[in-house]
């Protein structure tokens, strides 16, 4: 089922002078939630929703919107790769991420992709109406501390010339590492990311290769010193 409204078929998107917004989230629960928390704001208007990328790319060409708020976790499909067809297609519609990943494992890589701006959810109440104004007034948003924690990565690797081995991952292999380091098992990986545990086998043996590992155990072993060192 689509979740795709017009300024027809919405009336709070009649205001002329409302920025017009399309969210992408696959629970309709947050969703509603979301959009009576930015519908606070009269600058602002909800005008479209989508559960799933192919339907985000279909909401987005109908009503083009003026950003679309995006999130990393979309059933069968990675929420960084939606981002990049976003920006492939609508080389200027703004992005704001809001995710509960971690934001010092994957604002980074959001931005790299297109979006920007970054948002976890569970600070979504306090600071999404803000990080929507910077983004429209041309400024990318960051959490203060990731923002500090950008300035002193780049630094650092300017004058070592460091490159994390983590950062050869793919963004899905990144996510599968963080479910790993979580404690989750391939099954369990498997139902929160909608792919076969065969796909989420494959993925953990890339990552083993890249990550010059020798065995899954060391994989986990692996994943979760990371996570803990990041403070995730």
């Amino acid at each position: 089922m689509k979740h795709v409204r017009s300024t027809n078929e919405n009336p709070k998107c009649d205001p002329p002078d409302a920025k017009r917004i399309v969210i992408v989230d696959d629970h309709p629960l947050f969703r509603k939630g979301l959009e009576e928390l930015i519908h606070s704001d009269a600058a602002f208007a909800v005008c479209g929703e989508a559960g799933n990328a192919p339907e985000a790319m279909d909401v987005i060409r109908k009503l083009k919107p003026d950003m679309a708020i995006v999130d990393l976790s979309l059933p069968g499909a990675n929420g960084i790769e939606l981002i990049k067809n976003i920006r492939a297609e609508f080389a200027r519609l703004p992005i704001l991420v809001l995710s509960m990943h971690d934001e010092s494992l994957y604002a980074l890589r959001s931005l790299r992709a297109g979006a920007e701006g970054y948002v976890m959810k569970h600070e979504a109440m306090a600071n999404v109406v803000q990080a929507i104004r910077e983004v429209f007034n041309g400024r990318p948003y960051l959490s203060p501390a990731m923002a500090a924690q950008v300035i002193t990565k780049f630094a650092h690797r300017q004058a070592e010339g460091e490159t994390d081995a983590v950062e050869r991952l793919s963004d899905r292999e990144l996510e599968i590492l963080e479910l790993i380091g979580k404690g989750n098992e391939v099954r369990q990986i498997a139902k929160l990311l909608h792919l076969s545990p065969k796909t989420v086998e494959t993925h953990r043996a890339h990552i083993k290769d890249k990550l010059d590992l020798k065995n899954s155990r060391e994989v986990a072993r692996f994943a979760l010193q990371w996570l803990s060192t990041r403070g995730a």
